[in-house]
């Protein structure tokens, strides 16, 4: 049986800038409580990630990138230990709001194998905040840079 954990964050700001952001992983230190990650997010590629829910214990896995669609979706699929034990496929999603304008940010992940709901009992709870965390962090950065951009561009068109 699976067990889903779905968050979703509105960004006042085009999918393109907030993809840009996601898949900068060098980054995430500036801006992301929850997650750090080493790799490309290339369809076969294998990521380091490390998690660090609030409330939690930091662990370390390494997934596979599963799907990676440029400005609208980036998934990877984990296991601990071996498959069919405990596995999550992670996923981020963009979609388009307001003819583009904006963006509703999906962060979820499906959790399946034979340990899958009685670890969720343990670590739910603090990896939906982790995931909430991420996205308020996500929403703060992209709509920040986006802000500035707009008052230099204010800025630079009055000096002109």
């Amino acid at each position: 049986m699976a067990h889903e954990i779905e968050t979703s964050i509105d960004i006042d700001a085009p999918p393109e800038r907030v993809w840009e952001t996601l898949v900068d992983f060098d980054r995430y230190p500036e801006w992301n409580p929850f997650m750090r990650i080493a790799g490309r997010p290339n369809e076969g590629a294998t990521l380091t990630v490390h998690l660090r829910p609030p409330g939690g214990r930091e662990s370390e896995f390494e997934p596979d990138v599963v799907h990676c669609e440029k400005h609208r979706e980036l998934r990877w699929l984990g296991h601990l230990v071996f498959p069919g034990l405990f596995d999550g496929e992670h996923r981020f999603r963009l979609e388009p709001l307001d003819g583009g304008e904006r963006t509703r940010f999906e962060h979820a992940e499906t959790f399946s194998g034979v340990l899958a709901g009685l670890l969720l009992r343990f670590v739910g709870e603090q990896t939906k905040a982790g995931f909430v965390a991420m996205n308020e962090g996500l929403k703060t950065r992209v709509e920040g840079t986006v802000a500035a951009e707009k008052r230099e561009a204010a800025e630079s068109s009055d000096t002109a």
